[in-house]
């Protein structure tokens, strides 16, 4: 079956960084699309970046543009999302997702546009 299991989250000062990884397996990683999303306390769940399946594609939320990364591995199956100049805006519960035999027309920036979830991994950045 589909898994999708973040991982590396934590606390760290203002201005630091965090690189997570999403560890998927039980489908063909390297022909599937991947996003990063996250929810602070309180919020919707919200687009942080997206990238296409042969990784040629890459977009962010304009909040963590030119700050985040997104990047695919396809010999190890994981996502990363490496996080520079965290702010603690950036606090929240991130996870990754993925789009496999969907038809949506959605938007890749909307939940809807995913139907496979990881579980999430806490980031916590104090100032």
């Amino acid at each position: 079956q589909v898994q999708l299991v973040e991982s590396g989250g934590g606390l760290v000062q203002a201005g630091g960084s965090l690189k997570l990884s999403c560890a998927a397996s039980g489908f063909t990683f390297s022909r599937s699309a991947m996003g990063w999303f996250r929810q602070a306390p309180g919020k919707e769940r919200s687009f942080v970046a997206r990238i296409t399946w042969g990784g040629v594609i890459t977009n962010y939320a304009d909040s963590v543009k030119g700050r985040f990364t997104i990047s695919r591995d396809t010999t190890k199956n994981t996502l990363y999302l490496q996080m520079n100049s965290l702010k603690p805006e950036d606090t929240a519960v991130y996870y990754c997702a993925t789009r496999i035999n969907y038809d949506s027309s959605a938007s890749y920036a909307a939940e809807g546009y995913y139907n496979y979830w990881g579980q999430g991994t806490q980031v916590t950045v104090s100032s």
